[in-house]
């Protein structure tokens, strides 16, 4: 994290939410691994204030849970719990493809959501989970965005990462052929489809996406 005079403590706090959800999204922070305020502050060598603000925030994002006496851990996400975001990810990409189909200029300006697109797809089918996560949340944050909702762009963007928290540790654990089995690839369809302005295939996309996620997930050890 940069040392620097000119960053304020709402910078401070947003880098440090932002490295801590990208170390429970890597894995090296497992579901249910707890730690304190002032451990982080030591860890990245700032104030306690910043930190825990920063870890209130994920508490937030349901990324954290809180305990008064203990301090903080990863949240553990069942596969029902993963089930429910499969649908609520459902409902609000509907609202997206409403939206986005219907814009005459939706067109052109997926043109760069396709080009974040083919690096995502790139990566599942290779099975580079670290690269993929940034391009598959960027490639979906920049889908949201496209609707000039910030509120719909960035509940599925939590949606989003709540989603990988679950899936990382339990991926992290195949084989690296199982790993590109698991994962799905289809975001070029996805766009091409949004481009074309066609809704049904858009759809039949998202619920192939959706019934392959949850087959996986149905095939978890308990």
């Amino acid at each position: 994290m940069p040392a620097s005079g000119a960053v304020t403590r709402s910078t401070l706090r947003q880098q440090i939410a932002d490295a801590l959800r990208d170390e429970v999204l890597a894995g090296r922070l497992q579901p249910g691994e707890e730690f304190t305020v002032k451990q982080i502050a030591e860890q990245y060598g700032v104030s306690a204030t910043p930190v825990r603000e920063a870890l209130v925030d994920l508490s937030a994002q349901g990324l954290l849970d809180s305990d008064q006496h203990k301090g903080f851990r990863v949240h553990e996400f069942s596969v029902d719990d993963y089930r429910a975001m499969v649908e609520a990810r459902s409902l609000v990409v509907d609202g997206i493809f409403r939206k986005l189909v219907l814009r005459v200029e939706g067109g052109e300006a997926l043109v760069s959501v396709r080009r974040r697109a083919e690096e995502a797809a790139r990566a599942a089918r290779s099975g580079d989970l670290a690269i993929l996560i940034g391009y598959d949340l960027r490639y979906w944050r920049e889908l949201g965005a496209l609707t000039g909702n910030t509120y719909i762009a960035e509940f599925l963007n939590r949606l989003r990462v709540q989603g990988w928290v679950f899936s990382v540790p339990h991926l992290r654990d195949l084989r690296e052929a199982d790993i590109c089995a698991a994962l799905w690839n289809g975001h070029e369809e996805l766009a091409d489809a949004l481009i074309r302005g066609d809704r049904e295939a858009a759809y039949a996309v998202i619920e192939a996406y959706n019934a392959h996620g949850l087959r996986w997930a149905d095939g978890l050890k308990p």
